[in-house]
């Protein structure tokens, strides 16, 4: 069934009558940040984290962000009103500086917020992923913020699909893996897991920190040649969890590994003792 109502500004609203002024800086310069996060029988996964982290990445653009209390309300009304969607729910919460004048001046007080959801898709078992040269700039303004402004993500993640792949993996402006269009990635060497640090201008990741906080992980800068001899590999993500990679570029790996196949069950038993780790 499709999405009947979502959340827009200060009410909930049928999903097929909420509009967005095209004056919108979220539209016309790219001026907001949002989160993407899991629901589980009407349950937010780690919404305490999304919500710390959509208040970074706001601050970090410079968007003051007040309405905790309005989001929390929105997100559970959101919910209510659309459990025929089903057990497993995708949700996205949009926040901007509202609408302005055609250029990058905001205007004071104004803003948009959006919560929708929608049924959240199936994940296959394992990835395959290329590598790209288009690196994610580490030393930007936005680098480990979610903005609106993800043309990057958007433009990188067609071209993997249109190579038969699943995500794009990047590396920073010095040719370090990075990350994914949409996703954090771990390499496993002779049993040991690492994955970038923040400071290489990866987004810090929801899942990417309960697996660092849950299991044995190195954040070490590694080169994209890594990739090249790593005993296993996979993606994480809000709404893939562990995801293990069988294909980088022509590569073959044996997917899933014993090392991710493990650290999948036990990552998936341990959110579910407590949905908001």
């Amino acid at each position: 069934m499709n999405t009947t109502k979502v959340w827009l500004n200060d009410e909930l609203v049928d999903a097929q009558k909420a509009t967005v002024s095209v004056f919108d800086h979220g539209f016309t310069v790219g001026d907001g940040a949002f989160e993407t996060l899991k629901v589980v029988n009407t349950q937010p996964v780690a919404l305490t984290r999304h919500i710390k982290r959509l208040v970074h990445s706001l601050n970090t653009i410079g968007i003051e962000f007040d309405k905790e209390d309005l989001l929390k309300k929105a997100i559970n009304e959101v919910i209510s009103a659309n459990k025929s969607l089903g057990e497993v729910m995708r949700m996205r919460i949009t926040y901007t500086s509202g609408v302005g004048p055609l250029g990058s001046d905001r205007t004071k007080d104004n803003f948009t917020l959006v919560v929708a959801v929608s049924p959240e898709s199936i994940w296959p078992d394992t990835a395959l992923v290329i590598t790209v040269s288009d690196p994610r700039n580490d030393k930007s303004i936005l680098a480990g913020s979610k903005t609106t402004s993800y043309a990057q993500n958007a433009a990188l993640l067609s071209v993997a699909k249109k190579q038969g792949a699943h995500e794009a993996i990047m590396p920073n402006t010095k040719g370090e893996l990075c990350e994914g269009t949409g996703s954090n990635i771990f390499v496993v060497k002779d049993g040991q897991v690492m994955t970038p640090p923040l400071s290489g201008g990866c987004l810090g990741g929801i899942t990417r920190a309960l697996v660092i906080k849950w299991f044995d992980v190195k954040e070490v800068d590694l080169p994209m040649s890594v990739l090249k001899d790593v005993d296993e590999a996979f993606l994480t993500s809000s709404t893939r969890d562990i995801q293990p990679i069988s294909k980088i570029d022509d590569r073959v790996l044996n997917a899933p590994g014993p090392v991710a196949s493990k650290m999948r069950k036990e990552f998936i038993e341990k959110l579910a003792q407590n949905y908001d780790a």
